[in-house]
């Protein structure tokens, strides 16, 4: 039988879900410790007084959260405002089932219906799965900026 994939924005309520899938992203990329948010931060910082987020899930039939994308608006001085999309996370035993791409043909009509400009993101240089998927969208891959970090 066929699973069928529902898209929608996300609730409050699936902030546990969307955790779980950002610690196992962390442990795909081989940095576990690197997730140090709080789910009462990262719940505050998306459904608070003053969001600064927004995301869509995927489920199943079942209603078991299988992936999310997460994106925030980015100004640019030059083009005015963009979607920045932070994270496209399916978890391991769905990928390859065309959700990212759901999520993918969602965050793009979303970002026309709000008039962005488009939409920008980073990939890691060795993550190849990624880089194909994104390659089929045909977005331009520009090596000349350097990522840079103020951490406090």
């Amino acid at each position: 039988m066929q699973t069928s994939i529902k898209i929608r924005a996300a609730e409050i309520k699936d902030i546990p879900d969307m955790m779980r899938l950002i610690r196992e992203l962390a442990e795909y990329e081989k940095a576990p410790d690197a997730v140090t948010v709080t789910e009462d931060h990262f719940r505050e910082s998306g459904f608070g007084k003053n969001p600064v987020w927004w995301s869509i899930v995927a489920q199943n039939d079942s209603g078991e959260t299988v992936a999310f994308a997460l994106y925030f608006i980015r100004y640019s001085t030059w083009k005015g405002q963009k979607m920045y999309l932070e994270d496209i996370i399916v978890t391991e035993k769905w990928r390859g089932k065309g959700i990212g791409k759901m999520l993918m043909d969602e965050l793009i009509q979303i970002a026309k219906a709000k008039g962005f400009n488009g939409i920008t993101w980073q990939v890691l240089d060795w993550n190849e799965p990624a880089i194909h998927f994104y390659k089929k969208y045909q977005a331009t891959f520009d090596g000349g900026w350097l990522n840079v970090a103020l951490d406090f």
